[in-house]
């Protein structure tokens, strides 16, 4: 990849020498030492950035839904590590060459949003422009602390960015809570609306969501703005309370398939051009399979874990010229498409709403708790409590 091609990636690009940081007062990490035990706080007096790095103070993150299943056990996980990969915070430190994704050099004092994963930027699926799958690929949030790079999640006071990390300069107009799950629910659902433009054209097209968590929501909002007609289905109905408050036409109940039929009659059809399954069930990724119509397009987006097999019916899809997509992660043009999208429109949806608890971050396993619980969409954790403490 050439250094043009890195600067259009929106990639951190490298700088020729290392830069020893001292941070004062130290940062501090919450750790995770395994399933079944509280955080450990430690302190990191300071980091080394090598080549592309930068050092972040965090404003605020979100507790994502993989985090609960690690420390609850049900994903796998290299313990001691630092939770967390959906933030929003301040640069304090960067090397030289650092380039945000709309090709802009990173400033100390910029205000910044980045991706969920650092890639290698030379592998073969990076150069074919999938960096999310980058055969080296670093994860925040799931990486296992070494000497070195401490601060490897976003539940501290601070993340320490490695070299292949994309970051979208954000401004200081959006509140903290609608830009911190840009780094995973954003930037997916945004990802979702692209590939599946690839096949049909969202605009005018009748859409349904299947799961009204962050990301359905998320894509429910960009998917009207776009022109489509937007059914949600979802089993809670506050979150199909929500739905009808981010663009959607009809915010049925998914265990209902009559309720289903009704609605997209009420559209005046009876497939769907496009369905977005973010949950992972198995019945659901079913019913996307039975709903979509001829020449429509399915995304998975929640199934990245291990769950039972289906039976599928190649028939079907061969005859119905169907298209079956997943989606894992975003390349940093799907970041730089949300953060633009919420810039945009993100005032003309309750985003601000949908992280409705906040915890300080000397209280993470409770927020933790409270995020398992389900009764919030996001739950948030202040780490600058711990910071005006010192």
């Amino acid at each position: 990849m050439s250094a043009a091609d890195t600067v259009a990636a929106g990639i951190a690009t490298p700088a020729p020498t290392t830069r020893d940081v001292c941070v004062e007062p130290p940062a501090l990490a919450m750790v995770w030492t395994g399933a079944g035990r509280p955080h450990e706080t430690v302190a990191v007096p300071g980091v080394v950035l090598g080549p592309g790095e930068a050092l972040v103070a965090i404003e605020l993150a979100t507790i994502c839904g993989s985090d609960v299943h690690t420390v609850e056990g049900g994903l796998p996980a290299s313990s001691p590590l630092v939770l967390g990969h959906e933030c929003v915070g301040r640069v304090t430190a960067v090397a030289d060459g650092v380039r945000a994704v709309d090709g802009a050099p990173v400033h100390v004092g910029d205000r910044v949003v980045w991706s969920a994963t650092a890639s290698c930027r030379d592998c073969d699926r990076c150069r074919r422009g999938l960096p999310q799958l980058c055969r080296s690929l670093r994860t925040y949030g799931r990486e296992r602390i070494q000497p070195r790079w401490e601060l490897t999640g976003g539940f501290a006071t601070h993340a320490h960015l490695r070299a292949g990390t994309a970051i979208a300069r954000v401004g200081e107009t959006l509140r903290a809570e609608v830009l911190a799950p840009a780094a995973c629910a954003g930037a997916t659902a945004w990802a979702a609306l692209a590939r599946a433009e690839e096949v049909a054209d969202v605009d005018g097209a009748i859409l349904l969501v299947l799961g009204a968590d962050l990301i359905g929501l998320t894509a429910c909002a960009m998917a009207a703005d776009r022109g489509a007609t937007v059914v949600v289905a979802d089993p809670d109905p506050a979150r199909r309370a929500l739905a009808a408050r981010f663009g959607a036409v009809q915010a049925i109940d998914s265990r209902s398939g009559r309720a289903l039929t009704a609605a997209l009659a009420a559209t005046g059809r009876a497939e769907c051009d496009i369905v977005l399954e973010t949950s992972g069930s198995p019945r659901a990724v079913r019913g996307a399979l039975d709903v979509v119509g001829v020449g429509g397009v399915v995304l998975l987006v929640g199934s990245a874990v291990a769950r039972e097999p289906l039976p599928l019916d190649p028939e079907r899809l061969v005859r119905g010229l169907i298209t079956v997509r997943g989606v894992q992660g975003y390349a940093p043009r799907d970041l730089d498409g949300a953060i633009g999208y919420l810039r945009e429109r993100g005032a003309d949806r309750p985003f601000d709403e949908l992280v409705s608890a906040r915890y300080p971050l000397a209280q993470l396993d409770r927020a933790l708790a409270a995020a398992a619980a389900g009764t919030a969409v996001r739950v948030a954790i202040d780490p600058r409590d711990a910071a005006r403490r010192r």
